[in-house]
């Protein structure tokens, strides 16, 4: 693939080295798909697992392969998992032995095991936590000391409205997001003196018709997630991903960028919003007063992400 011409030397990145995990389907395979167009060398990770993690099959990774040496870009398959240390470093060496260097890492790769949280298994919370969670900080530390000698690099990681914001029956995915959040932060906050940045963008990709439905049958389950799968537009997220990473958006750091259809948002970290002081300290009454009364109107109400975006995205 050669490098799209005519773009501004900043959004040239011809001759990267790019990690791009879950890429053989939607999301990471449009990410894959649009840095190898830019002239990046890619790792096309995907260990072929079934929406849920739990049934493999034969890994997209060679397809993602086959269509960018077809249009004459470089990149290699690779199955191995995210979630555990050994075989997450084994991607970043796979980058390291195929193309002798790494300048960017996405962390997109990621399961579903949706359940209320009462009837929610351990297995089913420690399996999404691995994969999003752990997935992202193995191949991340796998990836900083390269960054850190070379003295620069970028990560761009998928977090989500479920954590930013919240949804149903989504306890294991949502505390994963979210922790995404503070990986990546600490990233942006320690690598910066090697010029290395950590964003995080926030793929909105269902309406409020097919959000996940605690209580529905298995059947009812799987479509409701292929759904809002199917309704993902990839095209629309991956320039977005390709723009963090490249020297264009070399001033930004430790942000996170949502997409929704063609919309775009910069979200909001949590920082203090109301103070209050007691030189006296604090008892039930002064609390119930200044806080559960004199705060009420400025508490963050128990909002779902399809009240919070009630329109749909074109």
């Amino acid at each position: 693939m050669a490098a799209d011409k005519g773009q501004d030397k900043d959004m040239n990145m011809a001759g990267k080295v790019a990690v791009v995990t879950g890429a053989g389907r939607g999301i990471g395979r449009e990410v894959a798909l649009t840095l190898a167009r830019r002239g990046v060398s890619v790792v096309v990770n995907d260990v072929g697992a079934s929406l849920d993690g739990r049934e493999e099959g034969e890994s997209p990774a060679a397809e993602v392969v086959r269509l960018i040496t077809e249009e004459g870009g470089q990149a290699v398959a690779n199955r191995a998992s995210v979630a555990e240390w050994e075989s997450a470093a084994s991607i970043v060496q796979q980058a390291i032995d195929s193309f002798g260097r790494i300048d960017y890492v996405v962390n997109n790769a990621g399961i579903l095991r949706d359940k209320i949280f009462h009837h929610m298994d351990p297995a089913d919370f420690e399996a999404v936590v691995k994969v999003h969670l752990f997935g992202s900080f193995y191949v991340s530390r796998a990836a900083a000391p390269h960054f850190r000698k070379q003295e620069s690099g970028a990560f761009v990681h998928m977090t989500s409205t479920s954590g930013l914001i919240g949804s149903i029956g989504q306890a294991n995915y949502a505390s994963a997001k979210l922790g995404i959040v503070g990986l990546s932060r600490s990233l942006a906050l320690e690598m910066s003196r090697f010029n290395v940045r950590s964003n995080c963008i926030s793929p909105s990709a269902f309406s409020r018709m097919i959000e996940s439905i605690p209580g529905a049958s298995p059947e009812e389950q799987a479509r409701n997630l292929e759904m809002r799968r199917s309704r993902t537009r990839p095209e629309q997220i991956a320039p977005v991903a390709a723009y963090l990473l490249s020297d264009a958006a070399k001033h930004i750091s430790g942000q996170i960028i949502g997409v929704r259809g063609n919309e775009l948002y910069l979200y909001s970290q949590p920082r203090p919003v109301r103070i209050l002081q007691n030189s006296q300290g604090w008892d039930q009454q002064s609390l119930t007063e200044q806080v559960g009364e004199g705060w009420r109107s400025s508490f963050i109400p128990l909002e779902r992400t399809r009240d919070v975006f009630p329109w749909q995205a074109q």
